[in-house]
């Protein structure tokens, strides 16, 4: 499975930009969300996990394969109906705001077959609220697609996230098969039959050291030929012990200031897996891809990075977890009922809890996750906070916080180079396209 599709995190309740907001009175802040939630609408969103890690490929970068032998971990299995009941019940009995999204991840979801799917559908309308519109999306990887799964998909409003990397040459350096043989033929006619279909799809490209260096070719192939209007793009950054060690419980005074050899890939003691993009290449594919978009295909291309921009700098606020000010509204829920603070964060360390046990809205707003929230903003480096793109980056995902500055303050993003050569070059034109927007109606396109 690729980086997962990050979902919006909103601000807790009564948070203000830029301090974390203060609670009421005698209220201690990260007890002021389960105290006070009930007073306006309750967001949240999880990512669902019913075969957990299980996949048919082996890509080479994936960060959740490992998870079937992660020491005290979700382990394999598969969701059972009992589980899949109580957590469909949960969530939408806990999200009050007007729509419910589920997202069904992996591993690879279409490992539990269409009955698995036929049945969530069943359960969903069985609880689903008066007035409350329940969504389902899919990530995949495309390779077990068929028409009934096309037929399936249309008919109960699905929208797929399609896994793929670019042309057939940079698809298939990483994501092979377990025997290590290409996938990307599978993975194209998995695109025809969306289009022969009607399926709506979204494409989730990975990038990483080798297709970030081609960004052009990967862009005009995504359009041109798979007909993808809305692209996301997820940079690869693996530290070095992932498998085991869970994010933040590494050795900060061994972390490589930036600048120096080992916070880049391929150099023998990088913090990095080899395979994971090199900031500079990250900053010049996310220019080169935005050059062209601005170019030609505003208002006909959607580009996960570049849309939250323009999303930010309206005052209407980041579309995507990683350049929110706090996270925690997007957890992930494993097979077996537990619950851990992100998918990019099931680690012992990050369990909150089992849906088997407490109350899945209880969880995600409990003490401990506010807290996980909140770290986002509090631990920010000097660094960071006097940085003139602050409030367009907000240290992006903590997850990849793994070097320190050249003063040597831990908790500075291994991304950091690539997104300031990014926001320097967007935000000027950012700001253009704002001001013209501002001019003229904007009508919100509808999710499907």
């Amino acid at each position: 499975m690729p980086p997962s599709i990050p979902q919006p995190a909103p601000r807790p309740e009564g948070s203000k930009p830029g301090v974390g907001g203060s609670p009421p009175q005698g209220i201690d802040k990260y007890d002021a969300p389960s105290m006070l939630g009930n007073q306006g609408q309750r967001r949240f969103h999880a990512m669902i996990k019913p075969g957990g890690s299980a996949c048919n490929l082996d890509c080479s970068y994936c960060f959740y394969l490992n998870k079937e032998t992660l020491p005290n971990g979700p382990g394999t299995g598969r969701m059972s109906d009992e589980i899949l009941e109580r957590f469909i019940q949960q969530y939408i009995a806990g999200v009050t705001g007007p729509e419910v999204v589920f997202s069904w991840q992996g591993g690879e979801p279409t490992l539990m077959g269409l009955d698995f799917f036929r049945k969530v559908v069943e359960i969903e309308k069985k609880h689903a609220k008066p007035g409350q519109r329940i969504e389902n999306d899919l990530q995949t990887n495309g390779t077990l697609i068929d028409e009934e799964w096309c037929v399936f998909l249309k008919q109960n409003r699905f929208l797929v996230g399609l896994s793929i990397d670019g042309p057939e040459e940079l698809h298939d350096q990483y994501r092979v098969t377990k025997g290590g043989g290409p996938t990307f033929a599978k993975v194209f006619n998995a695109v025809k039959l969306f289009q022969r279909h009607g399926v709506p799809f979204n494409t989730l490209t990975c990038v990483n050291r080798h297709n970030a260096r081609r960004p052009l070719d990967v862009y005009r192939f995504l359009k041109n030929e798979v007909g993808s209007t809305y692209m996301q793009f997820i940079p690869i950054v693996e530290y070095k012990g992932f498998e085991k060690t869970a994010p933040h419980h590494w050795d900060h005074s061994a972390l490589p200031r930036d600048g120096e050899p080992a916070s880049r890939p391929g150099h023998p003691d990088s913090i990095v897996t080899d395979w994971s993009v090199d900031p500079d290449d990250w900053g010049y594919f996310l220019c080169s891809v935005f050059d062209r978009w601005h170019k030609n295909d505003i208002g006909k291309v959607m580009v996960n990075h570049f849309e939250t921009l323009v999303s930010q700098h309206m005052g209407l606020g980041s579309q995507l977890c990683v350049y929110s000010e706090l996270c925690g509204k997007g957890v992930a829920l494993e097979h077996d009922g537990r619950v851990y603070s992100c998918d990019h964060y099931v680690y012992p360390e990050y369990q909150i809890g089992n849906i088997k046990d407490r109350a899945l809205d209880q969880q995600v707003f409990s003490r401990a996750q506010v807290k996980f929230g909140y770290a986002k903003h509090e631990t920010l480096p000097k660094y960071c906070r006097q940085c003139a793109y602050l409030t367009d980056c907000w240290g992006e995902c903590p997850k990849n916080r793994i070097i320190r500055t050249v003063d040597g303050e831990p908790g500075l993003n291994y991304l950091c180079r690539g997104f300031r050569k990014f926001f320097a070059r967007a935000v000027p034109e950012v700001k253009r396209i704002v001001a013209g927007l501002q001019q003229r109606p904007v009508h919100a396109r509808r999710r499907m």
